[in-house]
C-alpha cells in the first residue's frame, strides 16, 4: 500500500506518534494497577488486622469478666491487679480498632455498647471495692445481677454484630477494588491490541535503519582504520621526537646542577683559599717574629738578674719603679704569655691549613685522600653551626674513626658530599629542636655520629648519622631527585643530595642510601671503593643499583 507523498511521515514522526500513544494508553493503566492492587493489598492486610484485633477484644473481655468474678468469689486481691492490668490493654486495642473503622463506631448501636461498657465497668468497680470491705458475697451477687447479664448481653452481641459489620463492608471494599483490576487489565489487553500494528511498523522501520547504518559502519571503519595507521605513524615519529627532547632537557638539567655546584664550590674554594692565604702571612710572620721575641726578653731577664746580684743597693726611685711594676710578677709571667702566644699561632696555622685542605683547588685530579683529614676539614668550617646560640643547643659530634687506609678519590668532591650531608643533619637537629619544649632539649641532647670502616678489603664505608626527627618513606623516594626539597622557600635549592649521588655514584663507582624513620634519626651511609678500576683511562660505568634508600 502506498500513500500519497503528502500523506506519508518520516520516520522520526512515526517513532514518536507511537511512542508517545504508548505513553498515554500504559502510564495511566500501570498507574491504575498500581493503586488497584495497592489498596488491595492494604484492605487485605487491614481485615486481617481487624479480625485479630476483634479477637483480641473478645479475649479481653472475657479476662476482664473472670477476673472480676474470681475476685469476688475468692477475695484474692492479686484477680484485681490482673483486671487493672487488661484493661488498658483493651482500652488501646479499642482505639486502634476504631482508627481502622471509624465509620462502624459512628452509628446508634455504637453508644448503646459504649454504654453497657461503662455500666459493666462500674459494677465491676464496685465489686472490688465490696471485696476490699469484706463483702465477697455482696460482689458475688452484683457480678450475677439480671442488670449485670443484661448489660454483658449487650456488649457481647454489640461487639459481635460490629465485627459482622466490618468484616461485610471489607467484603464490599475487596470485591470493588477486584472489579477495578479486572476492568484495568481488561483495557490494558485493548491497549497492547491497538499498539501492535504501530509497533510492527516502527519495528520494520528500526531494520531498514539498521541496515543503513551497518552500511554507514562500514565505511566509517575504512575511514577510521586509514587515518588510525596515518596517526599511528604521526604518533611515533613524535614519541620518538619525545624521547629526544626528554633526554636532552635531562642532559641539560644534569648540565646545569653541574654548573650550578661546581660554580659554587669553586667559588667557596677559592674564598677559602683567599682567605686562608691572607691569614696565613701575617701568621707566619708573627710566629717567625716570636722565635727572637722569646730570645730578646730571655736576654733581658739574664741582664736584670745580673744587675740586681751586682748592684744589690738599688736607687730609691727604681726600687719605687720596681714595686709599682711587680717585677718578679712579670718575670715569672712574661715567659708565660710567650708560650700563650705561640701555642695561639700554631693553632691558626692548624686552622689555615685545614681550610686549604678543604678547598682542594690544588686536587682536581683523582690521587690517594685521608678520608679523615677532609671529615676533620669539613667539621671544621661547619664548626660556627655546631655550637650553641642562646636558646640553641650545641650539636655534639661524636667520632668513631676506624683504621682506614689512603682512598684514591676526588678529595674536593668528598669533602662537598661530607658538607650537603652535615649540613642537612644539623638543619634537621636545629628543626626539630625548635619544635621542642626547653626541658625536652635538656633530656635529649642533639648529637651527630661518624662512622668509619673498611669493608672486604675492598672499599671503605663513612656513615654519618644523627638523631633527628627522621624523614618519611615518600620523602626517602624522591630524596635524590634535582630540585627536590623539604626546606622552606629560600632555605634549600634541592641540589645537594642530587650532587652528592653524582659525585658518589658516577665520579667514584660508589653506593650511598639513607636509613631513616619517622622520630628515629637519619643515616647516610656511603661506600667508596679503596683503589678505582680504570680502562682505557674511562671510569666504569656505575652500578644501576649502587642508589639505595631504605
Amino acid at each position: 500500500m502506498h500513500l500519497p507523498y503528502k500523506l506519508r511521515f518520516l520516520p522520526s514522526q512515526i517513532v514518536t506518534v507511537t511512542v508517545l500513544l504508548t505513553l498515554l494508553l500504559f502510564i495511566p493503566q500501570i498507574w491504575l494497577n498500581w493503586q488497584a492492587y495497592y489498596h488491595f493489598n492494604r484492605i487485605t492486610k487491614n481485615e486481617f488486622q481487624l479480625q485479630k484485633l476483634s479477637d483480641k477484644i473478645i479475649y479481653f473481655d472475657e479476662v476482664l469478666t473472670m477476673s472480676a468474678r474470681m475476685n469476688a468469689v475468692t477475695g484474692d486481691l492479686t484477680w484485681e491487679q490482673r483486671y487493672r492490668q487488661f484493661e488498658p490493654q483493651l482500652d488501646v486495642i479499642i482505639k486502634e480498632l476504631i482508627k481502622l473503622a471509624p465509620k462502624t463506631y459512628e452509628n446508634e448501636d455504637t453508644k448503646k455498647i459504649d454504654a453497657a461498657n461503662q455500666q459493666l465497668v462500674r459494677m465491676e468497680y464496685q465489686s472490688f471495692d465490696l471485696v476490699k470491705n469484706n463483702q465477697k458475697q455482696a460482689a458475688q451477687l452484683l457480678l450475677s445481677s439480671r442488670e449485670y447479664e443484661t448489660n454483658k448481653h449487650i456488649y457481647a452481641d454489640g461487639v459481635a454484630k460490629r465485627n459482622r459489620n466490618i468484616s461485610l463492608q471489607l467484603q464490599q471494599t475487596v470485591a470493588e477494588y477486584r472489579q477495578r483490576i479486572f476492568w484495568a487489565i481488561l483495557e490494558s489487553i485493548i491497549s497492547l491490541i491497538i499498539l501492535i500494528p504501530a509497533w510492527l511498523l516502527v519495528l520494520n522501520l528500526l531494520q531498514e535503519y539498521l541496515k543503513a547504518k551497518k552500511i554507514a559502519q562500514a565505511a566509517l571503519e575504512e575511514a577510521n582504520y586509514i587515518l588510525e595507521m596515518q596517526v599511528a605513524t604521526r604518533t611515533k615519529k613524535l614519541k620518538q621526537k619525545n624521547i629526544q627532547l626528554e633526554q636532552t632537557l635531562q642532559e641539560l638539567q644534569n648540565t646545569q646542577v653541574q654548573l650550578i655546584q661546581t660554580e659554587k664550590m669553586s667559588s667557596l674554594g677559592q674564598l677559602v683559599a683567599g682567605v686562608a692565604h691572607e691569614i696565613n702571612n701575617p701568621v707566619n710572620f708573627i710566629y717567625g717574629n716570636l722565635i727572637y721575641v722569646r730570645e730578646y726578653i730571655q736576654q733581658l731577664l739574664t741582664l736584670t738578674n745580673l744587675y740586681q746580684q751586682q748592684y744589690p743597693h738599688d736607687n730609691p726611685e727604681i726600687s719605687i719603679l720596681i714595686a709599682q711594676i711587680d717585677l718578679d710578677f712579670i718575670i715569672d709571667d712574661l715567659p708565660k704569655i710567650l708560650s700563650s702566644m705561640t701555642v695561639g699561632t700554631d693553632r691558626i696555622r692548624e686552622i689555615v691549613l685545614t681550610l686549604r685542605n678543604f678547598s682542594r683547588l690544588d686536587e682536581a685530579e683523582m690521587k690517594p685522600v685521608d678520608i679523615h683529614e677532609g671529615i676533620d676539614s669539613t667539621l671544621l668550617i661547619l664548626q660556627h653551626s655546631l655550637k650553641g646560640k642562646s636558646e640553641q643547643q650545641e650539636i655534639t659530634i661524636i667520632k668513631d674513626y676506624g683504621n682506614l687506609p689512603l682512598v684514591e678519590c676526588y678529595a674536593g668532591g668528598l669533602n662537598q658530599v661530607f658538607m650537603n650531608i652535615l649540613s642537612n643533619a644539623i638543619d634537621a637537629l636545629r628543626q626539630q629542636k625548635m619544635e621542642q619544649l626547653k626541658q625536652e632539649i635538656k633530656q635529649h641532647p642533639s648529637f651527630i655520629t661518624i662512622y668509619t670502616e673498611v669493608k672486604n678489603q675492598e672499599c671503605v664505608v663513612i656513615s654519618i648519622k644523627d638523631n633527628g626527627s627522621g624523614i618519611t618513606e615518600e620523602v626517602k623516594t624522591r630524596l635524590f631527585d634535582p630540585f627536590f626539597t623539604t626546606k622552606p622557600i629560600g632555605k634549600g635549592t634541592g641540589l645537594g643530595l642530587s650532587i652528592s649521588y653524582q659525585i658518589v655514584v658516577d665520579k667514584h663507582k660508589g653506593k650511598i642510601k639513607c636509613v631513616s624513620a619517622p622520630k628515629k634519626g637519619t643515616e647516610f651511609v656511603i661506600e667508596i671503593p679503596i683503589k678505582q678500576i680504570r680502562q682505557a683511562n674511562i671510569l666504569t660505568k656505575p652500578d644501576s643499583k649502587a642508589r639505595e634508600c631504605l
